[in-house]
């Protein structure tokens, strides 16, 4: 069985070679969860996260109706063996590409110039299911993931001046602006790119907007490298 996809940036959607299949509530939080463990998950762990105010009485029970309920959407979308449940290897998700992704920016050792084709900035661009404000499992991992993610971009935007395309790092290092702003670092990669494509009035503009910022918001004025980068 091929061509699987199970999106999780930005919403929810499971694609079957191309085609959008409808997914049951349930079945989307159990695909959702399996999806962001590093590892296959324990059985009870997953009844506890999914059906945190149940009793052990009713978690399984209300795994195992999920579990079919998966199994009618599309058949062989998780493993089991029993203890263990894990996302079936053949089915491809965009959190697992935008992991791998942002490593490989932010590993010198296994960076190239590849990673620079049009549609990554996009990539790094949304968070792991915004809407889904209700699940204190997914509260980790989408933070998690949105630290990698700002990181991300922030190399992104130094490759792309070390490759002489300035001004698509002053759009990376807007997107981590937009998606933190009150993130220093994210400010830091906007000015340096700013000062790369020979714009220093954008770049004290970038400043003075990052103070107001960080003044209004914290009481926290910016960093000295922040104000020489920007002002000097």
């Amino acid at each position: 069985m091929g061509g699987v996809e199970l999106m999780l940036l930005g919403g929810f959607t499971l694609t079957v070679e191309g085609q959008v299949v409808p997914v049951f509530p349930t079945a989307e939080r159990l695909l959702a969860l399996l999806a962001v463990q590093t590892r296959p998950a324990e059985r009870s762990h997953v009844a506890l996260a999914l059906w945190p105010d149940a009793t052990p009485a009713r978690g399984g029970p209300n795994l195992r109706s999920a579990l079919c309920r998966t199994h009618r959407i599309q058949p062989g979308l998780i493993d089991t063996d029993g203890r263990h449940l894990r996302l079936a290897a053949h089915v491809h998700t965009d959190l697992s590409r935008v992991r791998e992704l942002a490593a490989r920016l932010l590993d010198a050792r296994r960076f190239d110039t590849a990673l620079l084709e049009a549609g990554v900035r996009d990539e790094l661009a949304d968070d792991l299911l915004p809407e889904w404000d209700d699940e204190d499992w997914l509260l980790v991992p989408r933070e998690q993931l949105r630290q990698l993610r700002l990181h991300a971009l922030e190399a992104l935007g130094d490759h792309l001046i070390a490759a002489g395309r300035p001004g698509e790092a002053v759009a990376a290092a807007l997107t981590a602006v937009a998606a933190e702003p009150l993130r220093e670092s994210a400010h830091l990669a906007l000015i340096r790119a700013h000062r790369a494509a020979g714009n220093r009035g954008a770049a004290a503009r970038q400043y003075e907007s990052c103070r107001r910022l960080l003044h209004d918001d914290l009481g926290l004025a910016p960093s000295p490298e922040l104000r020489r980068l920007a002002l000097t």
